[in-house]
């Protein structure tokens, strides 16, 4: 009896767990604030990753992976993790049930699933616009936010075999820099590439102190106002 409750309680444990593991929301939440973000995303070949895995886009590029150009590569679960949002994860992007809001490489990527910072941006924020009262940033890592983007982009660029990062695994992307020079990865300018990142737009001080992310005051300082009344 008593293995039993001793059993009992860990599964209970375990579901409480995995209950509170951010989800995956997609962003049409994400942009319901920050719409001057996601229309600038929309731009990038981010936005449109999910395209070139349909028959005969980027035939030439293919053919030099060794893949077929012809096949349609939306439905290969070895080829959508790295053009989807949250793909096997909770909440993310399902070939069974393909919500248009995961598609493409978003905002979540980046930032990590939005479940539950999402609700403290907007707690947040509605704090700092009442009161001025800020909201230590190390709350929104704890909520699941990400702050440090390089791995998160090395797990698909340079997630090829003999990679130099550590982190490569199967299934490989066939596109390395043996079949073309411009597959060579480098974080530091690709987050500087105005083709595959979205624009920065000033940030009020809502949230203060660490994690800062890299960049960010280099970005701050370049940023533009975001347009009037797209912001919510």
């Amino acid at each position: 009896m008593k293995s039993f409750l001793l059993l009992t309680a860990a599964l209970l444990l375990a579901s409480a767990t995995v209950a509170a593991a951010p989800n995956y929301e997609g962003r049409k939440k994400c942009g319901s604030c920050h719409r001057s973000q996601l229309e600038s995303w929309e731009k990038t070949a981010h936005a449109k990753a999910m395209d070139s895995l349909a028959p005969k886009a980027r035939a030439e590029a293919k053919k030099k992976a060794k893949l077929d150009p012809n096949k349609d590569y939306r439905h290969d679960a070895d080829c959508v993790g790295c053009h989807t949002t949250g793909f096997s994860h909770e909440g993310g992007y399902d070939p069974k049930e393909p919500s248009k809001y995961l598609t493409g490489v978003g905002c979540e990527n980046c930032h990590g699933a939005g479940s539950e910072y999402r609700l403290l941006h907007r707690k947040a924020g509605q704090a700092f616009e009442k009161k001025k009262q800020t909201t230590a940033r190390q709350q929104l890592a704890e909520a699941g936010q990400e702050f440090q983007f390089e791995e998160r982009c090395n797990a698909c660029h340079l997630n090829y075999e003999g990679s130099s990062w550590k982190g490569a695994k199967k299934p490989y992307t066939p596109f390395t820099p043996k079949v073309d020079k411009k597959y060579g990865f480098d974080y530091a300018k690709a987050v500087r590439n105005d083709k595959a990142m979205h624009e920065h737009f000033k940030l009020e001080d809502v949230f203060t102190g660490p994690p800062i992310p890299p960049f960010r005051d280099e970005f701050q300082s370049k940023a533009k106002p975001a347009a009037k009344g797209k912001e919510e």
